[in-house]
């Protein structure tokens, strides 16, 4: 009897099963992200088309636009990542970069303090140095080796 329970236990606590299990919840996580992000998209369009009805503001309009630009890539990036369970850093920064320049724009420059100019001017710096950075980065991970505990018990390849 305490060998069955022990079993059955074994199979519930089954490492492999628990990190399938997780992962499919993280798709259903990630799936529901997109189909929130699609109908956000659907209502910010309505938006706009129903703003073309009223006085045209440019800010407004541009503010839709860059916005619905920034969803569409989200959605794009989080497609990317239900395929290859991988998050691309350089999309990830391009959409960042996009959306603190959205802020600029709406805001007008004139109107954000100093002090905010300099640290969106750093920020903005900081993400194109990673995009700059992100090939040769890659290609240095490439050649590195990585160490599991299969290779560490097999001592062929040392």
């Amino acid at each position: 009897m305490p060998e069955r329970i022990i079993t059955q236990l074994n199979t519930w606590f089954n490492r492999g099963r628990i990190v399938s299990n997780l992962e499919v919840f993280q798709d259903i996580i990630i799936i529901s992200l997109c189909v929130g992000l699609f109908f956000v998209m659907l209502i910010r369009l309505a938006d706009m088309f129903l703003s073309f009805l009223r006085p045209l503001d440019l800010r407004e309009v541009t503010s839709d636009i860059l916005f619905i630009l920034i969803l569409v890539e989200l959605f794009r990036l989080l497609i990317d990542y239900l395929q290859t369970q991988k998050i691309s850093v350089g999309a990830a920064a391009e959409i960042t970069i996009v959306s603190a320049l959205r802020e600029v724009i709406l805001r007008g420059v004139l109107e954000i303090p100093r002090d905010q100019i300099l640290g969106i001017s750093i920020f903005l710096l900081v993400l194109t140095m990673i995009l700059v950075a992100l090939p040769w980065i890659s290609r240095f991970f490439e050649h590195v080796r990585v160490v599991t505990p299969e290779t560490l018990t097999d001592n062929t390849d040392l």
